[in-house]
């Protein structure tokens, strides 16, 4: 591994230590973004100081923004808050629709703190302690058919949600990523990405062009990932080989990916204070808001 892009990700501003170690969630100078409507609760213009996770609801057709400020939805360029306010450390939708998400309660929040794994049925309206309320805040979370994995300082597995058991991983993930059928896991690390095709109990380094801050499966096969150097990576054969966009993006803070209609690979990113949408590994964007 390239000694100086190793040093980039460590002190270069793409925050893996800091993920890995569990910090405190710091805003940033300029947020990236502010509500313009909130009737789910909070108040017009919310400013949104971090986004922790970027996604697509599959069902809904809406993108969501996990934040420091909680859960939103994003449709023609507008932000609505949705549910209560609580700091999504973690969040991911499951392939059956659920939403599960680990943070902090905000005021007024009737949930433990930690929150631990929590769950949401109704699309975040509202959620529900699955387990480890008080106990675990995972910057790291990521659900496939039939497990979900969190690292809260220590990796663990459960098939549902509410026991758990510890296992071993070479290197602090600070991204966890689950294929949605085939159930193979990636993490990215200081030392690398991590493939494990047992649920997480044995993990393999992958050879990869760069380190990558963050890495998201938009199907069983095909995964992004964020390089250090601000380009999205690409891989079509589950994370063996990879290429990357033409051009830098900036610098990445949140990654999601999926397959439209049509059978294009999209990616949702948040970089700076820019929310976007490619289907061209990055070569050309699209604003969001």
């Amino acid at each position: 591994m390239d000694p100086l892009t190793r040093r980039s990700l460590l002190i270069g501003g793409l925050g893996l230590l800091g993920s890995g170690a569990l910090a405190a969630c710091a805003p940033q100078a300029e947020p990236p973004a502010s509500s313009s409507d909130d009737d789910a609760g909070g108040s017009a213009g919310t400013a949104i100081t971090h986004v922790h996770a970027i996604t697509r609801d599959a069902g809904a057709g809406t993108v969501l923004l996990a934040t420091h400020e909680g859960l939103f939805r994003l449709q023609d360029r507008e932000l609505t808050r949705v549910g209560p306010v609580v700091d999504l450390m973690g969040f991911t939708v499951a392939p059956d629709g659920r939403y599960l998400a680990s943070g902090h309660p905000g005021t007024g929040t009737d949930l433990p703190e930690p929150v631990g794994l929590i769950e949401s049925t109704d699309r975040g309206e509202t959620w529900e302690v699955l387990s480890r309320g008080g106990e675990s805040d995972f910057h790291a979370l990521a659900a496939g058919r039939d497990r979900v994995l969190g690292f809260d300082g220590q990796l663990w597995a459960s098939a549902d949600g509410r026991s758990w058991e510890p296992h071993d991983i070479p290197s602090a993930p600070a991204a966890l990523a689950v294929a949605p059928g085939a159930g193979t896991v990636l993490a990215t690390t200081e030392d690398g990405v991590l493939r494990s095709e047992d649920d997480g109990t044995t993990w393999e380094t992958l050879n990869t062009p760069q380190l990558m801050s963050l890495v998201a499966w938009a199907d069983d096969r095909t995964v992004v990932g964020a390089g250090v150097d601000g380009r999205l990576l690409t891989s079509r054969d589950a994370g063996r080989t990879w290429t990357a966009g033409a051009e830098p993006v900036g610098e990445i803070t949140a990654l999601g990916a999926g397959t439209t209609a049509d059978g294009e690979v999209e990616v949702l990113l948040v970089a700076g204070t820019r929310v976007l949408r490619s289907t061209d590994s990055g070569d050309s964007t699209e604003p969001l808001l």
